[in-house]
């Protein structure tokens, strides 16, 4: 019989994370008695070649997660290109549910699915990276009973995402990549705590939507007031949702974000139509100039005039588009952005 893992550790991380995830697995005993997953945020069209990399720095069993796969103590299960790595009782899973925190992989999806299935077992880790994702995962973690360990943003490349941890969820230990990797050793050795505490049923609603379950049918409405914004994605109508400290919003067909999140998405909005102004407006002084020559050439000196007066106004008219889309400032949203 398939011996289960004494514990479950989800660990997340985002840019600069390979150094961070190779500095903590090399550190863990061989033969540790927990299942660990791993999501690193990666691109969502080339396959990953994460488990190759970090099978280097571990003797405990690195494989990339499959839909169906048991889990075993000793295995470290890491989440494929565009894909959800979740887990339940029955094992791993694998999905394609809609992107959380603009992410496919999702480390709160992750974490989220573990809280719910195995509560006080969990053992939540999140690593160096931009933005937030992790948070809301480590929150609900913490909810269920389990432990939130935190990189310490000192000795993380890129702090935002363990500092967004740090103040919105109470957690148990900040530490260097290598402290985190022997407080996870310390840990998996105590017995399984049997203070669960009941699962929301928020929690366990985002959970079917991210196991590709319909996210209206799931009950996504239910979820909180719905807000004044519209998803980035798919421009259906945001929902609040509100846990402790944390604020985030989901929308009808199931797309996530954080308050960071979705600001990041409103300004690559910004930015796209912002270039489609000033490619319009280039175009049009193109044409009017081209319309002024032709004029010019057939003696009709009043068309030219016109033309580039027009012309030369509308350049005149763009400059200050074409400052803005190029004034870092006024795209900025916390410390990473400077």
């Amino acid at each position: 019989m398939l011996k289960k893992p004494n514990a479950i550790v989800t660990i997340g991380a985002s840019a600069g994370g390979v150094g961070a995830l190779q500095d903590v697995l090399a550190r863990l005993p061989s033969n540790l008695p927990a299942a660990l997953f791993v999501v690193l945020h990666i691109p969502p069209h080339t396959p990953s070649r994460l488990p190759a990399v970090l099978q280097r720095a571990t003797t405990l069993s690195v494989v990339a997660a499959e839909d169906g796969a048991e889990m075993r103590p000793g295995c470290i299960y890491v989440a494929p290109a565009d894909r959800h790595l979740m887990v339940d009782q029955r094992g791993v899973r694998v999905t394609r549910g809609p992107k959380e925190s603009r992410s496919r992989p999702s480390i709160d999806v992750l974490f989220r699915s573990a809280a719910i299935a195995f509560g006080p077992r969990v053992i939540g880790v999140v690593l160096t990276g931009m933005l937030d994702d992790g948070t809301a995962g480590l929150w609900a973690v913490k909810d269920r009973g389990g432990r939130a360990l935190v990189q310490d943003p000192a000795t993380a490349e890129y702090r935002s995402m363990p500092e967004s941890a740090m103040a919105h969820v109470d957690v148990d230990a900040v530490m260097s990549p290598e402290g985190l990797a022997d407080e996870i050793a310390r840990l998996v050795q105590e017995e399984p705590r049997m203070d669960e505490l009941p699962a929301q049923t928020a929690m366990q609603i985002e959970n079917r939507i991210a196991n590709e379950e319909n996210s209206l049918a799931a009950g996504v409405m239910s979820l909180g007031k719905v807000s004044g914004y519209t998803c980035p994605d798919c421009h259906g109508v945001l929902v609040q949702i509100e846990e402790g400290r944390i604020i985030r919003f989901r929308c009808h067909t199931g797309h996530a974000f954080s308050l960071k999140a979705l600001l990041s998405e409103i300004n690559e909005s910004i930015d796209k139509g912002l270039w489609a102004t000033m490619r319009a407006v280039e175009e049009r002084i193109m044409l009017l100039r081209q319309i002024g020559t032709l004029a010019s050439q057939m003696g009709d000196t009043g068309t030219a005039d016109v033309c580039e007066a027009q012309a030369t106004d509308a350049e005149q008219r763009v400059k200050p588009v074409r400052e803005l889309v190029l004034d870092p400032k006024f795209f900025g949203h916390g410390p990473e952005s400077r």
